[in-house]
């Protein structure tokens, strides 16, 4: 019962956040006749009715009739970027009904003007720039083509922008024409930009933050002294600092006025954060249950740059104690030694397990989102699977390579994120069992029409071990279901059975998903979800569990909120679960 009436408030709530429809039509309304495609939607946008032409239900038929005059060259300059320059337009305003009127445009758009002769070219030190020569090659207009006027503006911007990422900073064009011949059936189009010298990076001064090593605080920099100028490293530079959760107010200037030598000075100015913060708070996931998590950071350890955190976390299932130490390294703002101590308790339907677990972790960074992570792990784990009680001690080596971009950290519309980790430990390391792992997961968003988003997710994981499963502890075994895996099963509840027909977990892991998600007002989304996947010993007997549903968004300032109603698929009896997270990651 609890169940229905679950699905029935979910179906209450969509239905409350539906746009109303309109409940009348227009008193004014425009139809065009002769065109089509973008042609006409520039063209009805370019006649959009004024507002104020109707007022309290009346229409104030002067106006209308004035707006009427318009509406010829309203549509020839909305038919110009499609390269009609001879449209004809005719208007007729017609009265059907009381205070309804209709203006009717007939549109006969003739023939595009003809581009015959195209002529670009770079002057100046930068005719010789390979990059600036292939877009001159690339150029989309040629002889005998429609004049379109949008392809040309994004070609001559794209000309200028990359001169400008070139360290040309006084690149403009000496001359930018299209000739309409006298009877506008043809053009020719004469371009050149004119680079001027080229910039470089020169000395970088930073300020406002004197209890920060300068060594420390130069990490961030994505330039050097001597480097070609370039305003996207000044903004890399800039999110750099602003990412480094140490300060509140980050200002990074080039001062193209005083540069010497053709060498741009920048100047850095900073007001530094708290380095210390206490943060407490509470929640709730189906994973884990109620939760409480207080989180300890000191950003500037003995005022070298150098990062200590803790955090305790106390949940219904999960209950853990954690300690980290980073020495910020000098490769970049990625680059980084690590300690990690853990201590942690998990009990759950399938398993029950007490671990004390010690890293150190060495990691470089690959250029914007990409970092490499060369590690050791010491893990001590008690555990009971299947009402057997055993331990496990391994000494874990691995690497591990993430890369991750979104186009906004909390409500992004474009982005992926993947990690790919090979493991491993054997007998002569000092650990209880042998075995190699390889891990790999990401997840993906795709923008749509009509403010669709397509998010798909994936994870793959294959075990090779020279000892039996049941000495392999279950925080290294692979199980599946639960909010980030396969919805519509509880929290690894998935996985192979023994005799007694207890989940006990797998070798491999294979699980996917993929979700369509739609923006429905500000704040708030709906979706539709597909989830298939399982923890098995063998990929030729695969046994592939899934679960379908829906799901309610509500998108804050620190991330989303997202309650799931999911049902089991294609097995006898199927249920529904109710899923709970905090956050974008699926």
């Amino acid at each position: 019962m609890f169940k229905f009436r679950l699905i029935k408030l979910l179906l209450i709530i969509v239905l409350l956040v539906r746009p109303a429809p309109l409940l009348a039509a227009d008193q004014v309304r425009v139809s065009v006749h002769g065109l089509e495609g973008d042609a006409l939607e520039n063209a009805l946008a370019a006649l959009s009715i004024p507002t104020g032409l109707v007022r309290d239900g009346r229409v104030d038929v002067l106006w209308l009739k004035l707006f009427r005059d318009q509406i010829a060259d309203k549509v020839r300059t909305a038919l110009q970027p499609f390269g009609y320059y001879n449209a004809q337009v005719d208007t007729s305003l017609e009265n059907p009904s009381a205070e309804n009127y209709v203006l009717v445009v007939t549109v006969l758009p003739g023939r595009p003007v003809r581009v015959t002769a195209v002529d670009v070219g770079i002057t100046g030190k930068a005719a010789e720039e390979e990059s600036l020569k292939e877009l001159v090659e690339d150029f989309p207009l040629h002889k005998g083509d429609v004049l379109l006027q949008a392809p040309y503006e994004k070609a001559k911007a794209a000309l200028k922008s990359k001169a400008l990422e070139l360290g040309y900073l006084e690149a403009d064009f000496s001359s930018h024409e299209i000739l309409i011949s006298s009877d506008k059936t043809t053009a020719r189009i004469a371009l050149t930009l004119n680079s001027g010298p080229r910039y470089l990076f020169g000395e970088t001064t930073l300020t406002g933050a004197p209890q920060y090593p300068d060594r420390f605080l130069r990490r961030y920099l994505t330039f050097k002294k001597g480097d070609i100028f370039s305003y996207v490293k000044v903004n890399e530079t800039q999110l750099n600092f602003i990412n480094a959760d140490r300060f509140r107010e980050v200002v990074v200037t080039p001062d193209k006025d005083h540069a010497h030598d053709l060498q741009v000075p920048v100047l850095v100015q900073l007001k530094p954060s708290q380095p210390k913060r206490l943060r407490v708070g509470g929640g709730y996931g189906t994973d884990t249950g109620a939760r409480f998590i207080g989180r300890y950071k000191d950003v500037n350890m003995f005022s070298l740059g150098h990062e200590l955190q803790t955090e305790l976390f106390v949940a219904q299932r999960l209950q853990g104690l954690g300690l980290g130490y980073i020495i910020p390294g000098s490769g970049g703002v990625n680059s980084s030694t690590g300690l990690q101590v853990n201590l942690q308790r998990e009990d759950v339907s399938t398993y029950t397990s007490k671990l004390v677990s010690a890293e150190v972790d060495r990691n470089r960074g690959f250029g914007a989102g990409r970092v490499g992570t060369a590690y050791v792990q010491l893990l001590q784990e008690w555990f009971t699977v299947a009402g057997q009680d055993s331990s496990s001690r391994l000494i874990l080596p691995g690497l591990r390579f993430t890369e991750r971009y979104y186009d906004d950290p909390v409500r992004p519309t474009e982005g992926h994120r993947y990690t790919v980790e090979v493991r491993g430990t054997h007998q002569f390391l000092g650990s209880d069992t042998g075995l190699v792992q390889l891990i790999a997961d990401g997840n993906a968003i795709f923008p749509l029409p009509w403010r669709l988003s397509l998010l798909v997710r994936g994870k793959v994981g294959m075990t090779a071990q020279n000892d039996p499963l049941s000495d392999i502890p279950p925080s290294v075994r692979f199980f599946a279901g639960g909010d980030t895996s396969v919805r519509g099963y509880s929290y690894q509840s998935l996985g192979p059975r023994d005799s007694t027909g207890q989940v006990v977990g797998g070798r491999d892991l294979l699980v996917g998903s993929v979700e369509l998600q739609k923006a429905i007002l500000e704040s708030w989304a709906i979706s539709a979800f597909f989830d298939s996947g399982n923890a098995f010993n063998s990929f030729s007997k695969i046994r592939l569990y899934s679960g379908t549903g829906v799901g309610l968004h509500y998108f804050t300032r620190v991330g989303s909120l997202n309650l799931y109603l999911a049902r089991q698929v294609g097995v006898p009896s199927p249920g529904y679960h109710i899923h709970f997270t905090m956050g974008f990651e699926m």
